[in-house]
């Protein structure tokens, strides 16, 4: 999965699936046995003491905004498209750098959401400082961005092809 900048979130159909039965199970199982842990825990007195109703109501807020994280994220897909193969480098593309211009010191990621991140390559987010310095550069381009520390770094992007899944 990845982000774009506005606001349009490529899935793949297997993700699209994945997310969508997540909505379904908390829009419906998951809210009605909250909703009887909250009850249960109402009925054991006083509230202002009562550790399991607080931690219940504490998982139902997670809950409901995951809920609507999800409901936005859906909104807002393209399932199945990826991006052009045209050597920019973007949210669902797989990016290979070499750092400060050493060729052999090199990298591959998925530029991408990282909530979604796949087992099978590293994920760094179009957000993250690489993500945001690497992100709209040409196969060729020198890309600086800034470090934790403050200090600046430079990649070259080597190569920039669209994520097959």
């Amino acid at each position: 999965m990845t982000q774009t900048s506005d606001n349009v979130t490529w899935l793949t159909q297997g993700a699209y699936d994945q997310l969508k039965a997540e909505l379904e199970y908390l829009s419906g199982p998951a809210r009605t046995e909250i909703a009887k842990k909250i009850e249960a825990a109402r009925e054991e007195g006083d509230l202002r003491e009562n550790g399991g109703y607080h931690a219940a109501k504490e998982e139902q807020g997670k809950q409901e905004l995951r809920v609507r994280q999800l409901t936005q994220l859906l909104q807002h897909a393209k399932v199945g498209e990826t991006p052009p193969d045209d050597g920019v480098v973007e949210p669902g593309m797989v990016v290979t750098i070499a750092f400060d211009g050493d060729p052999d010191d090199t990298t591959t990621f998925l530029l991408a959401s990282r909530e979604y991140a796949s087992g099978d390559i590293e994920t760094y987010s179009p957000q993250s400082p690489l993500g945001t310095g690497v992100n709209g550069k040409r196969v060729g381009d020198v890309a600086e961005y800034e470090l934790p520390n403050g200090k600046m770094a430079s990649v070259k992007v080597l190569e920039a092809k669209p994520y097959k899944g």
